[in-house]
């Protein structure tokens, strides 16, 4: 099995999707940038979880290809959004959308994105009591994604995140998409209650291995790969699991929370880290995660797309970027 072509030729039809359910409208402008973040790539995890989780209980992709989109869009949306809180200039190795556009027309691209995601889920061809059950879904998701983003912020103030803190944190900021994309599947693919539970908890699980592993990314992967500046996440502040395991063994980093760290001092921090084990704590913790997230779809039939979103859950830990 080729795992990101079996991805890509889902996410393709979400590609297919953009172009036909948000065409570039007026202001043209607008438009534009919502729509240059999906142009400039990305893996499509989030909606090619959705349909894969569609079949595995089933059902027909074609028929989840709104929802499937829908759920990109959000993401894209906190994409934008996270650029500007975290002054990212980079994204996707571009220049992120705030630096294009400028600070207004990014939040009214999120914004816009944000809005049009309930409308293209709308779209969706299922009873009435699926899709109120997977607005609702998106609507307490795309809360949660707020709360967390929130409680990150907050984390830049403090100095004694713990761990549990963290994973509070990456619950609801980037594993509830995760999870709400693979019920969201169960529910319009016909799976049953067990079956979208399980799928859910596989989302959960996995989404906080995927999101540990990229904060492990951001210290190891090389800047032509990453597509953004090495060692970002130390140089911001950010309370990530690798930091927090650091401070709590007393590794003193210097560059923590300062923007004009110098190359050598983010090397040296990161010399620091790894001769600390802080960086492989933080990927035992991530496979950890996506081990017991596997176990989860134990309660699914065996099919090709279940074997497909197992390889997924590996490869969330093995990726190069």
């Amino acid at each position: 099995m080729d795992l990101l072509e079996e991805i890509h030729k889902r996410g393709s039809m979400v590609d297919g999707a953009i172009q036909s359910l948000m065409p570039i409208g007026e202001p043209d402008e607008l438009y534009r940038a919502m729509r240059y973040l999906f142009d400039a790539g990305g893996k499509r995890l989030r909606p090619a979880a959705l349909i894969l989780s569609t079949e595995a209980v089933g059902g027909n992709p074609k028929d989840v290809i709104p929802a499937a989109t829908a759920v990109e869009l959000v993401h894209n949306f906190t994409l934008i959004h996270d650029d500007i809180m975290d002054q990212d200039n980079l994204r996707r190795g571009i220049p992120a959308v705030h630096v294009k556009w400028g600070l207004s027309g990014a939040i009214l691209a999120g914004d816009t994105l944000y809005s049009k995601s309930f409308h293209i889920l709308s779209q969706n061809n299922a009873d009435t009591a699926r899709m109120v059950e997977c607005m609702t879904l998106m609507s307490i998701t795309c809360t949660e994604i707020c709360e967390g983003q929130w409680i990150d912020i907050s984390f830049e103030k403090r100095n004694g995140v713990s761990e549990a803190e963290y994973m509070d944190m990456v619950m609801k900021k980037t594993a509830i998409l995760f999870a709400a994309s693979c019920k969201m599947g169960a529910i319009l693919g016909g799976g049953t209650p067990e079956q979208a539970e399980a799928l859910w908890e596989f989302g959960r699980l996995t989404g906080v291995g995927f999101q540990i592993f990229d904060d492990v990314l951001d210290l190891i992967t090389p800047e032509d790969v990453l597509g953004k500046i090495r060692g970002s996440d130390l140089m911001e502040g950010k309370q990530t699991l690798i930091a927090i395991h650091a401070r709590d063994n007393n590794v003193k980093l210097n560059v923590f929370g300062r923007r004009d760290a110098t190359r050598e001092e983010i090397d040296d921090a990161l010399e620091k880290l790894k001769d600390s084990g802080s960086i492989d704590y933080a990927q035992d913790k991530a496979l950890n995660f996506v081990t017991e997230g596997k176990e989860k779809l134990d309660v699914l039939p065996k099919s090709e797309a279940k074997d497909i979103m197992l390889a997924l859950a590996d490869y969330m830990v093995e990726r190069k970027f």
